[in-house]
């Protein structure tokens, strides 16, 4: 029951969304607009985080916590880069695959554009 109750103001956020959305067409295309600016915000900020452990990890000198932290910094931008270069290159390859690139998907029971 809890869950449940977490999950309703999160509903309740996104229901204007939906009610706005004209066909599933569209809600898709608004969610890929959204996703299109996220993506590349989030791979600069794995990015900046690199960098951030890269400037800790030169300006730690002998200390040798500072220095382990710092790198482990350093691994999570690395880290982070990965999965999301990788996930981007995985959806091409499937987009490709299926010769998805152009086309709208059709949902049975509602009205095409």
């Amino acid at each position: 029951m809890n869950k449940i109750k977490k999950f309703i103001p999160a509903a309740l956020i996104f229901t204007p969304f939906l009610a706005l959305a004209a066909t599933v067409t569209t809600l898709v295309g608004k969610i890929m607009d959204i996703l299109n600016v996220v993506v590349p915000l989030l791979i600069a900020v794995a990015v900046v985080i690199f960098l951030f452990g890269v400037v800790k990890y030169i300006t730690a000198g002998g200390d040798e916590e500072k220095r382990k932290e710092s790198r482990n910094v350093m691994i999570y931008g690395i880290v982070g880069l990965f999965v999301m270069v990788a996930v981007w290159g995985l959806v091409n390859v499937l987009i490709s695959t299926f010769g998805l690139e152009n086309t709208v998907p059709v949902v049975p029971g509602l009205p095409q554009p």
